[in-house]
């Protein structure tokens, strides 16, 4: 249920009133079982509230997950460097752990309410936000008809609008125009997510560029780094980033065919770390030996796959080599964001299926820093000639590096946009007592 179609669906039913309670509430409890909503905390997708609300402005951002809640920290701290309160709210688990690491009390977190309007309602009434600034391309119907009757101003900022959105909202013009009108500004990745966001009904565009590249490079435990660099000693490595079903045993066979020639160690970092014992025992299946990140295991000499099977350290395992292949790419679609990779110093492959992620792929393959691959026996060919040819490998990091400061200023452009909405709130809250201020 968390695919772009699967959020559309549900978003246009519940907005015609045919998702039922029972419906949701066998929803709600799916995903606690598959451990994607905390149970303690399920109330708040009802719309009820687990924390105060402060006194004074207060803005509400959401994001749906890791990469849009990462995408979204530095702009909350520019609201918050003006006295401003901020509610978060996310959509996962992970993500709800990404905001307390980063942000701690900087931010109220709170997970996002459903789509349906007495949760909708009941958030709103209480929280009673200044202003919602939704992340990427989030667009729930009955989220925005609510934002849009009481007024309050909603903003998209990062916002993508990838191809297959595209084409399902082009076959719905007059949701679409009932919908996007309602947003006051839409603050786009690149000029043709703002020409969509203009032919789909929305009245104010502007594009800022992607909001990912402003952001700082993914922490990581100094020591932890240290420990492991001793154990792989002075063996070569490369990563398999954020996989999807699929890519995980391509990096297997990548493995397995270049294992006689490089002895190289392969780091797989799965996008949904809770697949990571099915992941396991595919590898074990294949002869394979592992070591987890869970589990402190030893990265011995004889291991072939560490599997960073944890939330919030992808700057660890990026850390710990020069070569990555960015998944969801090569069998799945979409795409993940290749920016971590490039700005943290690795070179970059990846499948063709990166819509969600063109523009930022296009400027790192223009400057040379990118390469895209065909299928596992490309992949294998790219990863072995990085890892064995020094040249071509510091070169692409040198590119990826310069091209991601060339893409930087996206923070600076958004905050400018923002200025009208959140200035007369900066005031306000200014004008509080110091006891009201956060």
């Amino acid at each position: 249920m968390s695919s772009p179609g699967a959020r559309f669906a549900l978003g246009v039913y519940r907005t015609a009133g045919i998702v039922a309670t029972p419906l949701v509430g066998a929803y709600l409890a799916y995903r606690t079982a598959k451990g994607k909503e905390e149970r303690a905390r399920r109330t708040e997708r009802f719309g009820y509230a687990s924390a105060n609300r402060p006194q004074g402005p207060l803005v509400w951002f959401h994001a749906a997950s890791v990469g849009e809640t990462n995408a979204v920290i530095p702009l909350i701290r520019e609201i918050r460097r003006r006295d401003i309160h901020v509610i978060l709210t996310t959509g996962t688990i992970t993500s709800a752990k990404v905001a307390a690491d980063r942000l701690g009390s900087e931010a109220i977190h709170q997970y996002v309410p459903l789509d349906l309007k007495p949760a909708v309602s009941r958030f709103l009434e209480y929280w009673q936000p200044d202003c919602a600034i939704i992340a990427e391309s989030e667009i729930w119907p009955a989220t925005m008809m609510e934002l849009g009757r009481r007024r309050i101003p909603q903003i998209l900022v990062n916002a993508r609008m990838s191809d297959r959105s595209f084409a399902r909202w082009q076959r719905r013009p007059s949701i679409a125009e009932a919908l996007f009108e309602n947003l006051a500004l839409v603050i786009a990745q690149s000029d043709l997510d703002s020409e969509r966001f203009r032919d789909l009904g929305a009245r104010h565009v502007m594009t800022s560029g992607n909001l990912k590249v402003d952001t700082d490079a993914p922490p990581y435990d100094a020591a932890i780094f240290a420990r492991y660099k001793q154990q792989i000693g002075d063996r070569k490595t490369w990563a398999a980033i954020s996989t999807f079903d699929g890519e995980e045993n391509a990096a297997a066979v990548v493995h397995r065919t270049l294992k006689e020639r490089n002895n190289q160690l392969t780091i797989i970092v799965p996008r949904h770390p809770e697949r990571s014992d099915e992941i396991e025992q595919m590898l074990v299946a294949q002869g394979l030996k592992v070591a987890r990140r869970t589990r402190n295991d030893i990265i011995t000499p004889d291991i072939d796959i560490f599997l960073g099977d944890t939330i919030g350290e992808m700057g660890l395992y990026l850390r710990l080599t020069e070569v990555v292949f960015v998944g969801r790419s090569l069998y799945a679609e979409g795409g993940q964001n290749p920016l971590e990779p490039a700005m943290l110093g690795c070179a970059v492959l990846s499948g063709s299926n990166v819509q969600n992620f063109r523009e930022a792929y296009q400027k790192l393959a223009r400057r040379g820093s990118a390469r895209m691959v065909r299928d596992t026996e490309m992949l294998a060919k790219g990863v072995h000639y990085l890892l064995i040819n020094d040249d071509a490998r510091r070169n692409m990091i040198e590119a990826g590096i310069a091209a991601v400061q060339e893409m930087r200023g996206a923070l600076t452009a958004t905050v400018k946009a923002l200025e009208p909405y959140i200035n007369p709130l900066t005031v306000k809250a200014r004008l509080l007592p110091k006891s009201a201020q956060g």
